[in-house]
């Protein structure tokens, strides 16, 4: 982009020539220079935002197989940081693709992936209204963690583009990729007799550590507050969230924190962990290995093998190893490492309609014969004990107007993924951090594929990014469907803004939220209109709650 066209997009000339951290301008088509702790990384402009793609901000794994990150070496020069990076390796191979990624119009489904796979894949994004602050106050960052579980996914998607949300709220976004599946959680150290794999079961979270201390270390120079760092996260992003909480080596690195749809009550304990390890090392053939003949196996290893071994798990979580994560992250009670530190909670209100809904079709058209089958089928583990149907029959009487199918996405929503985010929010409650948690509910109904999904896993995303234009298989492909989602955008944007700031969501666009408590249960609701709502579904979750809820692989 040239000089020119620079100004017109609204990044103004002392902005970008007055900071330190702004090195260079080396021809009419270079982008803004900003100096990392490693190395000067040269970005683009887009709208008036700064923007920094595939920033690394640790070594290449591959030389360091199961073991702790290393931070970047130092480079020379400047360092293009103008395209999507690699992204870790994927839980089945580099040709996997989440179920939502499908592009079938009948289908509700995120924007694809991008950027290539490698081991090679620790590596950040920022975006920034201008790379520095000087003589101002610094901006709030928000640093953002992408789902697909612990197995899968990336933030390369343009879902996750942080431009309108940066210049929205003078604020400076980053997104990170980390090590996932068996690259980030094989537990070897009761197997391996090898130091070096002392915490290779969480060596995934310690990426997300190294991160934080890369923003800790280097934000300021992009215009951010690194006192002023909020983590949120999506699905298997929440959870990776609540782990943190958990974590002493982030501790004091984050200072507000918004879980959606992803909660970590248990971790996977060492026995559980082991066993999985062992499954994977036979998959290799090297179960009769270990010490430094195991390693040099390891190391050699093509990644296809690795990739192809960690398919004997869909559960890669991280470890209670005694280290890295001491404790469960909220069991038997919230953590009080992160007791003083802000958070919301939220889920939507129609989960099972996408996680399951959209790769079994015959669950939208179930009879009353049917449903109570399906429950056993698709939750039955998460049931625990309770009749299916009776669950039948109990929503039946309290939704009179519910279909068949209707009650099984609701009553699976409930019993398999409501339960995590209740339990956090009911022991954040009874903690010191009473005053300083919130609890939401997505409610909006997407208009995708005649609007059967409802308020399906992830919906909130694009909501609180702000992209809903670049969301079309999510809330709806027109003109006109952006424009009547647009003003709860706007309202949810706006609260996440104000929350980065103030470690407070209250803001003039929505009314009073009140802190989440035993009592009232107060629930924002995000709807067209947002409201406040004390103990929504409240008989669904005293049901679910009957069931004793256990987070799978733990």
């Amino acid at each position: 982009m040239r000089r020119r066209e620079l100004l017109q997009h609204g990044l103004g000339a002392a902005a970008l020539l007055s900071s330190r951290a702004i090195l260079a301008w080396a021809g009419p088509d270079s982008g803004p220079v900003v100096r990392t702790t490693a190395g000067d990384v040269r970005g683009t402009v887009r709208d008036g935002i700064a923007n920094f793609l595939g920033i690394p901000y640790g070594a290449d794994t591959k030389a360091r197989r199961f073991q702790a990150p290393a931070p970047v070496a130092p480079w020379k020069g400047i360092r293009d940081a103008t395209a999507w990076a690699d992204r870790s390796p994927q839980l089945g191979g580099g040709g996997a693709r989440r179920e939502e990624t499908r592009t079938n119009t009948e289908t509700y489904h995120l924007p694809p992936d991008e950027g290539p796979i490698s081991e090679n894949c620790l590596h950040l994004n920022v975006w920034t209204p201008s790379p520095s602050r000087a003589g101002h106050e610094r901006r709030p960052v928000l640093f953002y963690i992408h789902g697909g579980a612990y197995n899968s996914g990336t933030v390369n998607a343009s879902l996750y583009d942080g431009t309108r949300l940066a210049r929205r709220g003078d604020a400076v976004v980053v997104t990170v990729n980390h090590r996932l599946n068996a690259f980030g959680f094989l537990y070897l150290a009761e197997l391996a007799d090898d130091p070096a794999y002392a915490d290779s079961g969480n060596v995934g979270m310690l990426d997300l550590v190294l991160a934080l201390r890369w923003v800790r270390d280097n934000i300021a120079a992009f215009g951010g507050d690194p006192n002023r760092v909020t983590i949120w996260g999506q699905s298997g992003g929440g959870a990776k969230c609540a782990t943190l909480m958990a974590m002493p080596a982030a501790h004091g690195l984050f200072h507000r924190v918004m879980s959606m749809s992803g909660q970590q009550v248990t971790a996977a304990p060492k026995k559980i962990a082991t066993e999985r390890t062992r499954a994977f090392l036979a998959k290799l053939g090297l179960d009769h290995l270990s010490g430094k003949d195991l390693r040099q196996k390891l190391d050699v290893l093509p990644l296809e093998a690795l990739e192809e071994a960690a398919r004997v798990s869909s559960a890669w979580l991280p470890v209670v190893d005694g280290g890295a994560l001491p404790r469960d992250p909220f069991d038997p009670d919230a953590p009080p490492l992160s007791a003083n530190v802000p958070m919301i909670l939220g889920n939507t209100h129609d989960e099972i309609r996408g996680l399951i809904g959209g790769s079994q079709p015959a669950l939208f058209s179930l009879t009353w014969e049917e449903a109570p089958a399906a429950l056993t089928k698709n939750i039955g583990s998460f049931l625990g004990g309770i009749d299916p149907k009776d669950v039948v029959a109990k929503y039946r009487h309290w939704y009179p107007q519910y279909s068949p199918s209707d009650v099984f996405f609701a009553a699976a929503t409930a019993f398999r993924s409501w339960p995590g985010q209740v339990i956090e929010a009911e022991r954040r409650a009874q903690s010191p951090a009473a005053s300083c948690t919130w609890v939401y509910q997505m409610d909006w109904p997407s208009p995708v594929a005649g609007g059967k999904f409802g308020a399906p896993h992830t919906l909130d995303i694009p909501f609180y990014f702000d992209n809903l234009a670049l969301s079309p298989g999510m809330v709806g492909a027109t003109a006109e469907d952006v424009r009547r989602a647009q003003p709860l955008a706007d309202a949810m944007s706006e609260t996440l803004l104000a929350y980065a700031k103030t470690g407070n969501p209250n803001n003039p666009a929505i009314p009073r939220w009140p802190a989440y408590d035993l009592s009232k249960r107060f629930t924002m609701t995000w709807d067209n209109k947002p409201s406040i709502v004390s103990d929504p579904r409240g008989e669904e979750r005293k049901l679910a709650a009957q069931a004793h809820y256990h987070q799978p692989g733990t």
